[in-house]
């Protein structure tokens, strides 16, 4: 089993197009978003660090110096020590103008469930109806499983982000078919078939989005890091 601290470091990996000295280039999907300009993971084993390949040296040096001082900390629900600092030196910069930071969390055991479909291009129409963003990226975010129900998807989980250790989990649930369970379904499902992969499943979310929060409790799973990103 990897440890929290291999695994914060593979979310990395997999979260970011990264240069060879670890720079942020973009956010790995496929139109390539603005990636931020300051990432930090933490755990309880440790943390990790990275900056976004266009900030000038003397900033990255700041920051470097004081996410390096950065404690480790236990209670993860809490922000990280030098939160505030860190918005001021990027302040310096540019205006700081998004901040977000959640849980990752870790799964144990997986299985798959009867009721996931994997979506292949033979069935790729189950994603025609409230699924049809998701089916323009489907080879970049395989694997890719629904909950049918009524003769419809309800339910989506698919590889939001990718490398080559590990898969993004993003889930998306038909407004009518909320409350029910099936986005853990799917995220069960999603986990196996990634698994099948011979890759980690991950599953992150931010501190604002309860829901998601829900389908981690209820699946179980056990949160080894925080996020934080700036931009």
């Amino acid at each position: 089993m990897l440890t929290d601290l291999e695994l914060i470091k593979q979310q990395a990996q997999t979260l970011f197009l990264q240069d060879e000295a670890k720079r942020l280039l973009y956010v790995n999907e496929p139109d390539k978003p603005e990636a931020p300009r300051f990432f930090l993971g933490r755990t309880k084993q440790g943390n990790i660090y990275r900056f976004r390949h266009d900030l000038p040296g003397p900033l990255i040096k700041h920051l470097e110096a004081l996410a390096a001082s950065e404690p480790i900390s236990r209670a993860l629900h809490e922000k990280p020590a030098h939160m505030a600092a860190f918005e001021d030196v990027l302040h310096e910069h540019s205006a700081v103008r998004r901040v977000w930071t959640g849980p990752a969390y870790r799964f144990s055991e997986v299985r798959w469930s009867p009721g996931v479909v994997r979506i292949t291009d033979a069935n790729a129409d189950l994603l025609d109806e409230g699924f049809a963003d998701w089916r323009a990226d489907l080879a970049t975010c395989q694997p890719c499983v629904v909950v049918v129900r009524e003769n419809r998807a309800v339910s989506l989980c698919c590889s939001a982000r990718t490398s080559a250790f590990a898969a993004e989990a993003g889930v998306e649930t038909l407004a009518a078919f909320r409350g029910r369970g099936y986005a853990a379904e799917a995220v069960q499902g999603w986990a196996a078939a990634v698994r099948e992969t011979g890759r980690t499943p991950l599953y992150s979310t931010s501190w604002d989005n309860v829901a998601s929060q829900g389908v981690a409790n209820k699946l179980g799973l056990t949160m080894y890091g925080t996020d934080l990103h700036i931009t």
